[in-house]
């Protein structure tokens, strides 16, 4: 490697290395090793290898150096064949061993993302619904990501680093130490000069690219909001297009102006080095021909100098960042524990049993509910600020009580934030009670398999939400494995089947993000089309028609008629003649009910109910016949 090359190398390295500090306890090398222990084997052997490999690097300039003997001492040609084969082998074992310990390497960093990945992915999926309305989707996608790939670092490059560049400085301050100790030691006077300026400026560039970052996060967010469906149409109907594009070149710019300064950086950077590098050389040439002349030094002896030269500078200037790039790793690896350690509010009980078979019965008993606090559910890294908000464990159900026998529906109204929407997610718990309870069945939630849960349990919401997929991945979400005739007999039952046909790609017709390529009301009702899919016991729909007009409305209420006909349904509804036929109406204001009955009883009791009925239709607007 020579010293322009080595320059570039460590000033890259200590560049990526990361300043923060953190604490290597016993605990978290245990934790490390947990994930490691599944993959030993190719550690111990990559290792091995790369001990070969840093052997080999120093082997090859002392057999060079005997070339040249052999050549000035007019030696036989078969003894400068024997060695050129020696060096040729060696350049042939190195480059297999070099191929090995890469495929070692990737292959353990690509496992160890894979095991990191995988258990981040699946812890994130158990935390509440609380963690997801705090978190910044890009912080939790970056931990998946960079993240994990400076964790996987420490495997690959930095333990095998730190192994080969000990044994590869061992071997080489011990030959060139026999070839001449004042050469050595002359040539290692210029150590510093080589190192303090490589993490000087690799911490500056650093700064620097930290700051560029922050800009094209920035930008990225800018895009990521403003090139969507619903931003795009933000920006058109009342944005300023002018101003969206002034604030893009600004960051843009800034970016550039970063990039410039970074480039003269490492520009001036290297140039000393390489210069360092030539001044070093010099320094083996010069002594080292002054004790050849005097007969004290061969001439293959600096050759082989000069060529350990750069084995020598190169694990040295390596080694002194390693502590750096150990931190750098150790900090990824407790951003990634951070994440793990979060303890999700809702798990399986052990022994924790089925929803019984047959119809089901939704009961709430004496419920109070308070929403978690952030610091039970959040992280401030995750949400990117100084301090989590410790506001929160406000009451907001106070003793609720209601039941919907199998095959019943019960209506919740009321004004917004009166809890209505609180009470639906408990009953699927995406939420557990903090006192009373929510039975299903008879049986208390938080002793049901949470998986059994979701499969008695279905929901529709407003909002009828939709992946960037095909018409088909969407509907079969709850139930992978259902038959397209199902799916088309789901579509029948959505009133869905004739649009479906009519695209141009059928079922594989990809729905846009969000399903923006839909209307509001054929997203809802691929929604149902969906829950009839997964064929619950109980249904509970959270105001799956407030937003959609008089015609979508009446598609939507005939799909949901199939979806609900002899299910248990909770149904939260604003618009009060959607739930006429309720079997019972609560109405919910500030967290608890204050009036239950049917449509009739309620209207003639002159209440709450009354009130709003009476709101609703003040302008004369004619209530739809059942």
């Amino acid at each position: 490697m020579s010293m322009e090359v080595t320059a570039r190398s460590q000033l890259y390295r200590t560049m990526n290395a990361s300043t923060q500090q953190t604490q290597f306890s016993k605990e978290t090398a245990q934790r490390i090793l947990t994930f490691a222990r599944p993959h030993r084997r190719k550690l111990v052997g990559f290792l091995v290898l790369s001990v070969v490999l840093a052997a080999l690097a120093v082997a090859t300039p002392v057999l060079a150096g005997r070339v040249v003997n052999a050549i000035v001492d007019g030696d036989p040609f078969d003894v400068v064949l024997r060695l050129s084969a020696a060096i040729a082998a060696i350049a042939v074992v190195d480059a297999a061993f070099g191929l090995l310990n890469r495929w070692l390497s990737s292959n353990i960093g690509e496992a160890l993302i894979l095991d990191l990945r995988t258990a981040v992915f699946d812890h994130v999926q158990k935390m509440p619904i609380a963690f997801f309305t705090r978190t910044r989707t890009g912080a939790l996608v970056s931990r998946l990501n960079n993240d994990v790939l400076g964790a996987q670092r420490a495997f690959s490059d930095t333990l095998s680093g730190v192994v080969s560049n000990l044994v590869m400085l061992g071997l080489t301050l011990v030959v060139m130490l026999g070839i001449s100790w004042q050469v050595t030691l002359l040539a290692l006077l210029l150590l510093p000069i080589f190192v303090i300026p490589a993490r000087r400026m690799g911490h500056r560039l650093a700064r620097l690219q930290r700051e560029a970052a922050e800009h094209n996060s920035a930008m990225s967010t800018q895009m990521t909001e403003r090139f969507s469906a619903p931003g795009a149409t933000l920006v058109k109907l009342f944005g300023q297009p002018d101003n969206e594009s002034r604030e893009f070149a600004v960051r843009a710019s800034r970016v550039r102006d970063i990039g410039v300064r970074a480039a003269m950086v490492q520009t001036v950077f290297v140039t000393a080095l390489t210069l360092v590098s030539a001044l070093a050389l010099a320094v083996v040439y010069g002594l080292g021909g002054f004790y050849a002349l005097r007969g004290q030094l061969d001439a293959g002896s600096v050759v082989s100098l000069s060529l350990l030269l750069a084995r020598l500078y190169s694990p040295l200037t390596q080694l002194a960042s390693a502590r750096v790039e150990v931190m750098s790793a150790l900090v990824s690896f407790e951003r990634v524990f951070e994440v793990l350690d979060l303890v999700p509010l809702i798990q399986d009980k052990p022994g924790a049993v089925d929803v019984p078979d047959g119809p089901v019965s939704v009961e709430l008993r004496d419920v109070r509910f308070a929403y978690p606090s952030a610091d039970r559910v959040s992280l401030a890294s995750l949400e990117e600020v100084t301090t989590l908000d410790t506001r929160g464990g406000e009451e907001v159900l106070h003793g609720v009580s209601f039941k919907a026998e199998p095959g019943r529906m019960v209506a919740l109204v009321g004004t917004s934030g009166a809890g209505k929407s609180t009470i639906a997610q408990l009953i699927a718990r995406l939420y557990d009670v903090d006192s009373g309870a929510v039975r299903l069945g008879g049986t208390d939630v938080r002793d049901l398999r949470a998986e059994s849960i979701r499969s008695a349990v279905g929901m529709v919401t407003q909002d009828g939400h939709l992946f960037h997929d095909t018409v088909r991945a969407n509907i079969v979400l709850p139930r992978p494995d259902a038959r397209d005739d199902e799916v088309w007999d789901a579509l029948r039952r959505a009133r869905l089947q004739d649009l479906v046909e009519s695209l141009p790609d059928g079922l594989d017709t990809v729905v846009g993000e969000r399903g923006y390529r839909l209307s509001g009301g054929e997203r809802q009702r691929l929604t149902i089309a969906r829950l009839l899919i997964a064929r619950p016991r109980v249904v509970i729909l959270d105001e799956a028609t407030a937003s959609l007009d008089s015609t979508s409305e009446a598609a939507v209420q005939a799909a949901l008629a199939e979806a609900l006909a002899g299910k248990t349904s909770v149904v939260i509804a604003h618009r009060l003649s959607t739930i006429r036929a309720a079997d019972i109406i609560l109405v919910v204001e500030g967290g608890t009910i204050i009036e239950r009955g049917t449509h009739e009883e309620l209207l003639a009791a002159g209440g709450r109910y009354e009130e709003l009925h009476r709101t609703q239709f003040a302008s004369g607007t004619v209530e739809p016949a059942e």
